[in-house]
C-alpha cells in the first residue's frame, strides 16, 4: 500500500496570521478557503486552519519529557529529508521564529536518532519537524 496524504484540521485565532505563517514562512501553498478556514499543502498533506479563537484561547499547555526536553502536547509535524530539515531550520531562524526546542539531534546513537525542532504557529499550535538520516529507522525499536 502506498503512503496516503493525511488531513489535519486545527484551530487558529486569525486567518491572516495563519496565511502569513503557513504560507510565507513555512512555504505551504494555499488551496481552497472560505471566510472561516484555509487549506494548505503541507508537504503533500492537507492541513486546514479553522478560525476558532475560543478553542485557541481555551487550550491548556502540556508537555512530556522526551530525551531531556519538555515536548509540547499536542503537536503535529512531518518527517523531512535531512537536507530539507536543515533548510527549514535556517528559514525559520531567518524569519526569527522562536523555537520551543531548538533544532538538534535527539536520541543520538540510538535506534530512534533523529533531527528535531519544535516551534509554535501564531495561534500557539505546537509543530515538530523532524528528519532521520536513515528512514528505515523511523519505527526502529532496538
Amino acid at each position: 500500500m502506498s503512503l496516503r496524504p493525511f488531513h489535519l484540521a486545527f484551530p487558529v485565532h486569525d486567518l491572516t496570521a495563519a496565511r502569513a505563517f503557513w504560507g510565507e514562512v513555512m512555504g505551504c501553498t494555499e488551496g481552497r478557503s472560505s471566510a472561516d478556514w484555509v487549506d494548505f499543502n503541507f508537504y503533500g498533506h492537507q492541513i486546514v486552519a479553522h478560525q476558532a479563537p475560543g478553542l485557541v484561547a481555551d487550550r491548556a499547555a502540556a508537555s512530556n519529557r522526551v530525551d531531556g526536553d519538555d515536548v509540547p502536547v499536542p503537536h503535529f509535524g512531518i518527517i523531512l529529508s535531512m537536507e530539507d530539515w536543515h533548510e527549514l531550520a535556517n528559514r525559520l531562524r531567518a524569519a526569527e521564529i522562536r523555537f520551543v526546542i531548538e533544532p538538534h539531534i535527539r536520541f543520538a546513537g540510538q535506534a530512534g536518532e533523529q533531527a528535531t525542532m519544535f516551534f509554535h504557529d501564531p495561534s500557539g499550535n505546537a509543530v515538530e519537524m523532524k528528519a532521520f538520516a536513515d528512514n528505515s529507522r523511523i519505527f526502529a525499536r532496538d
